[in-house]
């Protein structure tokens, strides 16, 4: 009959295992998002022109989300046929003002 120390140094090995297993999968689909995020980069710069694509690289250097955005958009619109030459840079201009939210000036009256 296994004593209570042997018990809780398998449950404890087991607890360890299954938090290694989760890690790993947890890793493994980090990289197959890297990887897709790759692709579809790869795809819409050969749709940019050179000043898009310099504006494409400024805006991912300062804001990750939303290069992913816009990657992500243009890339749907390259799948479904709506792009057929290179994007240009006010294009690029565009879509970047169609995620960007309307800031509503807010007026102060005194009576």
């Amino acid at each position: 009959m296994p004593t209570l120390d042997e018990i809780r140094r398998r449950k404890l090995e087991e607890i360890m295992q299954l938090q290694q297993e989760k890690m790993q999968q947890q890793s493994q689909e980090q990289a197959q998002a890297q990887q897709q995020l790759e692709y579809i980069e790869n795809v819409v710069k050969q749709f940019l022109s050179k000043e898009a694509l310099m504006r494409y690289g400024s805006l991912k250097a300062a804001h990750q989300d939303k290069a992913f955005q816009v990657a992500m958009i243009l890339f749907q619109a390259i799948q479904k046929g709506q792009v057929k030459s290179k994007i240009d840079d006010l294009t690029l201009k565009k879509v970047l003002e169609q995620l960007t939210p309307v800031k509503r000036d807010i007026k102060i009256q005194r009576a």
